[in-house]
């Protein structure tokens, strides 16, 4: 196939991969409630049995992000294409059919465990197979187009119930499965096989020190886009209270308006990281970005809820990184290391929302308060990130075509 044509299907098809991804995520946070109504719950049974829900899906993304990503590395970038979408796309239809909890809990981490290596394997093959100097632009597109899988998903929830909704997703999927028959594999991957080196092997992330560090400033830079995802945004209607935002907070209104914002910071990060010819640059701007929005949102005490949508969109451009952070990480490690990492480490800083989320539920029930304990949280998270992107080695330029020894 011409190689022109190649990558250009290749963005295709990541950037729907990716946008399937976020469907899914922000769908079962939109449905989780008539969703739950429908299997016989309510109350205080609703909310805990809706978070255990998503802690099994976090679950089988983190399980299915070491799995997924050391398969890319040993068996093929494809392979793992193939596999993540197909297994998603069954797990996602069967959502749509459950008629009892168990089904309901062994899905949602069917599905989380199948959705896993969509966006790490595709940003590999993006960054392995187009020039240094072009590969951030592509990164970019994947991340802006994939993310309005939320939008998108907020309006499927709105027209359609909840099991018509897991269905589109499932659909969605197996028709994107058939758009990568006429993928070609990474040149650098193929090249590799022959190679007497270890490949995918999560452990050598662990016991060595060099790239255990590596791999864990990886995972910091990205935690603040979880943060405010999982804290500020998923309760959005909790922190309108403690602000006394006049009028009425929706949940997926809030979600649905950062995400469209972030979709516009994907792209803009995007560009700067290109344009200044730097990923430290633009990440060290989107991280000085979110302490503006943040000092902002939190002293914005009793505007309008319209008000507070803006501005939540507003803090969705300098949180839109993600695309930079991914392709950082992709670049940081080797041909036989690098769809492990690149698959890991955003699912690594998708699961630290349990950790985030269980500090803030701590701290929020003392003095503090929510404001108090968000703006404990962010400092420490933001710094961590700063800490972390300034100390990370410039990839901007850095040729990929090598192993790790």
């Amino acid at each position: 196939m011409n190689n022109n044509k190649n990558i250009r299907l290749l963005l295709l098809i990541a950037s729907l991969g990716y946008f399937v991804d976020i469907y899914d995520l922000i769908l079962f946070s939109i449905v989780r409630v008539p969703s739950l109504k429908a299997l016989g719950l309510s109350g205080d049974t609703l909310t805990q049995t809706g978070i255990n829900l998503l802690n099994l899906q976090m679950l089988g993304m983190l399980l299915g992000g070491i799995v997924w990503g050391m398969l890319g590395d040993k068996k093929g970038r494809l392979s793992v294409l193939f596999g993540t979408i197909l297994l998603y796309s069954i797990a996602n239809i069967a959502n749509g059919m459950v008629s009892n909890l168990p089904q309901y809990y062994i899905l949602r981490f069917i599905a989380g465990f199948g959705l896993a290596g969509e966006l790490g394997v595709g940003i590999t093959l993006i960054s392995e197979v187009m020039s240094k100097e072009s590969r951030g632009y592509g990164t970019t597109l994947v991340s802006c187009i994939g993310i309005v899988g939320a939008v998108v998903g907020f309006f499927v929830a709105d027209l359609f119930d909840w099991r018509t909704a897991y269905y589109v997703g499932g659909g969605m999927g197996l028709l994107l499965l058939i758009l990568r028959v006429s993928v070609a594999e990474s040149g650098m991957f193929a090249n590799m096989k022959h190679a007497t080196v270890v490949r995918g092997s999560f452990i050598r992330l662990l016991n060595n020190r060099k790239n255990f560090a590596k791999y864990i400033k990886c995972i910091l830079i990205g935690v603040p886009i979880w943060y405010i995802i999982g804290i500020l945004v998923t309760l959005a209607p909790e922190l309108a209270k403690a602000l006394n935002i006049s009028g009425t907070v929706i949940g997926g209104k809030a979600v649905m308006f950062h995400y469209i914002g972030a979709s516009t910071g994907a792209l803009i990060t995007g560009i700067i990281s290109q344009k200044l010819r730097s990923r430290k640059k633009a990440l060290i701007l989107a991280l000085t970005g979110l302490i503006i929005m943040l000092i902002w949102l939190f002293l914005a005490t009793g505007v309008s809820n319209v008000m507070f949508y803006t501005i939540l969109l507003l803090l969705g451009i300098p949180n839109g990184y993600w695309s930079v952070f991914v392709t950082m990480a992709s670049e940081q490690f080797g041909t036989n290391m690098r769809a492990t990492v690149t698959t890991t480490a955003p699912n690594f800083v998708r699961g630290t929302i349990v950790v985030v989320t269980t500090l803030f539920n701590y701290l929020k029930t003392g003095s503090l308060g929510f404001i108090g304990a968000a703006t404990i949280i962010g400092v420490i998270v933001i710094g961590l990130a700063f800490y972390a992107t300034i100390n990370s080695e410039e990839t901007f330029d850095k040729e990929l075509d090598y192993l790790e020894e």
